[in-house]
């Protein structure tokens, strides 16, 4: 599988289109197609899915009993935010307006790497996230006991 990583600046335009950095948009489309599903969870980002990435996500979470709370809880952010889209000759994706609007993404963004999907960012509320939000000790703990 086609591994999604490091960042790229682009722009999201007036009309809410952001182009797909060079980096990503030739092995995105080659491993998995121009069809996408953007989403987010927070309303803070937008979460960039290739189509057959998130039909393999959706069938996990449609595994779930339909009365199990917390399915219903991240189908309903999922949802509310979600859109299929598909990409233009350009590379261009198309943010739906409702994410867009609460994510408050327009001119400088980011686009990151998160291994099987993208995330698209405000570029200058993103930075100032990292700088106020440190890796802690307990991070690293937590993280050596899954990686080691």
């Amino acid at each position: 599988m086609e591994r999604l990583r490091g960042s790229a600046e682009t722009t999201v335009d007036e009309k809410g289109r952001f182009k797909v950095p060079a980096i990503f948009r030739e092995p995105v489309e080659e491993a998995w197609g121009s069809e996408f599903f953007l989403t987010s969870i927070t309303g803070l980002d937008v979460l960039v899915y290739p189509m057959p990435v998130w039909n393999v996500f959706e069938e996990k979470l449609a595994a779930l009993p339909p009365v199990h709370r917390a399915r219903a809880k991240f189908l309903e952010r999922f949802n509310t935010f979600g859109q299929p889209v598909k990409m233009d000759p350009q590379g261009r994706l198309l943010i739906p307006s409702l994410l867009r609007d609460v994510a408050g993404i327009s001119g400088e963004a980011l686009v990151l790497g998160q291994t099987d999907h993208l995330k698209l960012v405000n570029k200058t509320k993103h930075l100032k996230a990292l700088k106020a939000e440190k890796l802690t000790d307990e991070d690293y703990d937590a993280l050596s006991r899954h990686l080691l």
